[in-house]
């Protein structure tokens, strides 16, 4: 029994590695999530363009990366390996090239493909010249055939990306809160994109629910999905759940008042603090409510309904936890987690860095503009912004969001210890706080988490380590998801609502 054992232990390492999950993480940032992010910043108009034009803007479209390689001090350009970045103390990275296009007056007028900056690549990624080369033709490019692969080479240097422990967003988690007027309080964060609002649900002792997100604090929950079209107590109650009446009714009858939309938002407004004149204060509470509440539902007005019906979704969770229906949630347990990998974490930085590079267009195109010029696209372009920024941030593991040490220099004193740090998972949490709970060893870690690695001290269970045989599931499509529930004869509230 135990040689069968160990031949399938051995069988599983010769096909799967201890990095995988984190190679495909990276693999899948380069084929799906660095074309999303280039979508989320698709048009870009200047506010200033010169003055025989009536329409302007800049269009970005597609993004593709070379195989790594070098640009010589005469402008040759040919492939490189690690071995070769880590004796010349140079980053092994790949081109970034971005279609771009000028469109004047709706007609597109010019297009370029411009070098926009140098992206760090991965070892043994599916980009990277070694995930092609057999054991022996990486042992005659001077590369270890035993290497995992699944780090960075910044300047010569080994650089691994921590993984990152953190609370699911888009889940919405109830639990009791000894500290706060609520005896239980809901939590969400929406995540949409560069968007991560929290969102806080309570019940206080007059019995009102209220909603709190970004400047919006402790708002009638009522009051919003009113602002949010749904204005029949009747098709609120039946929402919410037709069992809880007794503690909707309190609600629905202290704002019995507000009968339209339009009232609804501007006593959002005035609960926020906007006093501008009525037109201009319910414009920018609409803008607030819609960009910021639930974004990861939509961020347009057609997502309005979509957003009240979640809403009482969310408020039948909170009744239920509240009155002993249902059992709270467990914020350590594992089902509520997520991992950032390396390719979450490099989505991060390339996001807020694109923006930093759009907006350095736009300054560079309306400063030549006020002088007069009609800039092309090359000369408003500077491609080392991008790259520099990104170098940046790998080799000091300062990260978009304050995070620091995200960015580790790989310990080599043994192969065991590589492959350790390889490995690693870190907590947001602050090592200087108790923090019990999340230090514990939770029953959903085994399997998934070593129960012995972890340091004594400040760091002790919020430093941790993947499990040898654990492997990270990548998140699913939406849009399979989707087509699978209407197969099974369920529809979108979208369509209930037309």
């Amino acid at each position: 029994m135990f040689k069968y054992s160990q031949l399938l232990i051995q069988k599983y390492f010769e096909e799967m590695s201890f990095v995988n999950s984190n190679i495909g993480s990276f693999n899948n940032f380069l084929e799906k999530e660095i074309n999303a992010i280039v979508e989320e910043n698709q048009d870009v108009i200047p506010t200033i363009i010169p003055q025989n034009v009536d329409e302007f803007k800049i269009r970005l479209d597609k993004i593709r990366l070379e195989p790594p390689e070098i640009t010589e001090a005469d402008g040759s350009k040919r492939d490189i390996y690690p071995i070769e970045a880590r004796l010349r103390k140079i980053t092994y990275s790949s081109p970034v090239y971005l279609d771009i296009s000028a469109h004047i007056n709706g007609v597109q007028r010019e297009t370029v493909t411009a070098l926009i900056g140098n992206l760090p690549i991965m070892l043994k990624s599916n980009i990277c010249h070694l995930s092609k080369l057999s054991r022996e033709e990486l042992i005659a490019k001077g590369e270890d055939p035993d290497e995992p692969g699944g780090y960075f080479i910044i300047n010569g240097t080994e650089k691994v990306l921590i993984s990152i422990e953190d609370l699911a967003a888009n889940r919405f988690l109830v639990e009791k809160d000894h500290l706060g007027p609520s005896e239980y309080v809901g939590k969400i964060f929406s995540e949409s994109g560069s968007l991560k609002i929290p969102h806080t649900l309570e019940k206080l002792k007059d019995g009102i629910f209220y909603l709190t997100f970004t400047r919006v604090q402790r708002v009638p929950l009522i009051v919003v999905i009113k602002a949010l079209g749904m204005l029949k107590d009747e098709e609120i109650v039946r929402a919410i759940d037709s069992r809880h009446t007794d503690e909707i009714m309190l609600n629905l009858y202290d704002f019995v008042a507000i009968k339209s939309q339009e009232d609804a938002i501007d006593y959002i407004a005035k609960k926020i603090g906007i006093t501008q004149a009525k037109d201009i204060r319910v414009e920018r509470t609409r803008e607030i409510i819609d960009k910021y509440l639930l974004p990861h539902l939509g961020v347009t007005e057609k997502d309005r309904l979509m957003k009240a019906q979640n809403i009482c979704k969310l408020i039948k969770k909170y009744l239920h936890v509240a009155l002993d229906r249902q059992r709270g949630d467990d914020k350590d347990h594992y089902i509520n987690k997520r991992l950032k990998l390396s390719g979450d974490l490099l989505a991060d930085l390339f996001r807020a860095n694109l923006k930093v590079l759009v907006g350095d267009m736009m300054y560079n195109f309306q400063r030549l503009v006020k002088r007069g010029k009609f800039p092309s696209i090359k000369q408003i372009i500077r491609e080392k912004l991008l790259t520099l920024r990104i170098y940046s941030a790998m080799a000091t593991g300062s990260w978009v969001g304050g995070r620091k040490g995200i960015s580790q220099r790989i310990q080599r004193l043994n192969y065991l210890e590589t492959l350790s740090h390889l490995q690693r998972v870190v907590s947001p949490l602050s090592a200087s706080q108790e923090n019990f709970e999340a230090r514990e060893l939770h029953s959903t870690h085994l399997g998934r988490l070593c129960p012995i690695e972890t340091p004594e001290g400040t760091n002790i269970g919020l430093r941790k380590n993947l499990a040898m045989l654990a492997s990270v599931s990548p998140q699913a499509d939406e849009e399979a998801v989707l087509r699978l529930l209407k197969a099974a004869g369920l529809k979108a509230l979208k369509e209930e609502s037309r």
